[in-house]
């Protein structure tokens, strides 16, 4: 895993990424069309912020995702977050038809319209999670923020770290008590249908018959899609790209993960908007 920070300057004036990510990246540029451009949101494209409810897409993130879309056969984000939130935030409509978006971990896609459409298996799981949000929400101490989803809940402690342990216990008693399943992440906890699915998953979804593919990602729940990126380099892929967006909240088991890292959402995005620059066109899109 190499590490890195951005220098010198690309034509927008954003910085470009250092020698040793270019190198990582450059693989992705052999043949354009038959490549998977896939990143996470939260930490990646956005900065981690204490409300999750505030969190918003770097400026230039849509136009560096639609760049990419012109160049590149799959653009992908894929997040923890709801489809709904992607499509407003992110964008959907003619200047973005290429760009994929992928919510809840996989559990809802939407299409180029913004219409979204959720996996077979999951709606049967909607009362539960209402459930336990009401439950949740019912005794939750001051401070900790708990986040329906519609399809998921988290439990958020970053604003009452004190109250961690309490969170642990309410989402375990959750999971005994409706069937879900618990997954970790930052300064949270999450609960989800128990379906397999993950950012793994998605991955070989998106990735289809590509030729290569690179995955960005900051946090636990991104490492089945490092996970998936390195199985498919090792079994058919010409070329796999692990990228670890970091901070210092990361988990040493995120940049453990990665071919290479950067630091934070800024130097991602340089990356991205380095590979837009870098690639040609494609004359289907």
């Amino acid at each position: 895993m190499v590490t890195g920070s951005a220098v010198g300057g690309s034509a927008d004036g954003r910085e470009e990424p250092r020698s040793e990510v270019r190198r990582a990246l450059a693989s992705l540029l052999v043949d354009p069309a038959s490549t998977a451009i896939v990143s996470d949101f939260d930490g990646t494209l956005s900065p981690i912020v204490a409300d999750p409810a505030t969190a918003r897409p770097l400026p230039g993130a849509r136009r560096v995702l639609a760049d990419l879309a012109d160049r590149f056969g799959v653009v992908a984000v894929v997040s923890g977050r709801p489809g709904a939130f992607l499509v407003e935030h992110l964008g959907s409509g003619p200047d973005h038809r290429g760009v994929t978006l992928v919510g809840l971990y996989g559990l809802e896609w939407s299409d180029s319209s913004g219409a979204i459409t959720v996996e077979p298996g999951v709606e049967e799981w909607r009362s539960a999670i209402a459930g336990a949000t009401f439950s949740l929400r019912s005794h939750a101490p001051p401070g900790v923020t708990i986040e329906s989803k519609g399809l998921a809940v988290t439990v958020h402690w970053r604003q009452a770290p004190e109250a961690e342990q309490w969170a642990m216990a309410a989402v375990a008693d959750e999971v005994g008590r409706t069937g879900l399943v618990a997954h970790p992440g930052r300064k949270s906890m999450e609960l989800r249908p128990p379906l397999e699915v993950d950012k793994g998953s998605v991955v070989r979804r998106l990735v289809g018959d590509c030729t290569a593919a690179c995955y960005l990602g900051d946090d636990l729940g991104d490492l089945p899609a490092f996970e998936a990126v390195a199985s498919l380099h090792d079994d058919r892929l010409l070329r796999g790209v692990t990228v670890a967006v970091l901070d210092d909240e990361s988990a040493p088991a995120v940049a453990e993960a990665a071919d290479v890292s950067v630091e934070g959402p800024g130097e991602a995005l340089s990356a991205l908007a380095w590979l837009a620059e870098q690639a040609p066109r494609l004359d289907h899109h």
